[in-house]
């Protein structure tokens, strides 16, 4: 079984595309801070962004357009 179930995951966003697209930018971001301060990552950078996004380091913002 993978950890986190999607379904937790979910929780967090409104819809799966919200989540790809929150993973994405998380994954970018710490690639990018990764590179710039010359570190290896540990840990493949999607995995770490699933990992903040299930621990609660990092939220989904709503549109005007959706509340």
């Amino acid at each position: 079984m993978l950890y986190p179930a999607v379904t937790d995951l979910e929780k967090v966003t409104n819809s799966r595309y919200a989540l790809v697209i929150l993973t994405a930018k998380r994954a970018r971001q710490l690639a990018e801070a990764s590179e710039a301060n010359d570190v290896p990552m540990n840990v493949k950078p999607v995995k770490q962004a699933i990992l903040d996004i299930a621990g609660g380091k990092v939220k989904c913002k709503k549109n005007a357009a959706e509340e």
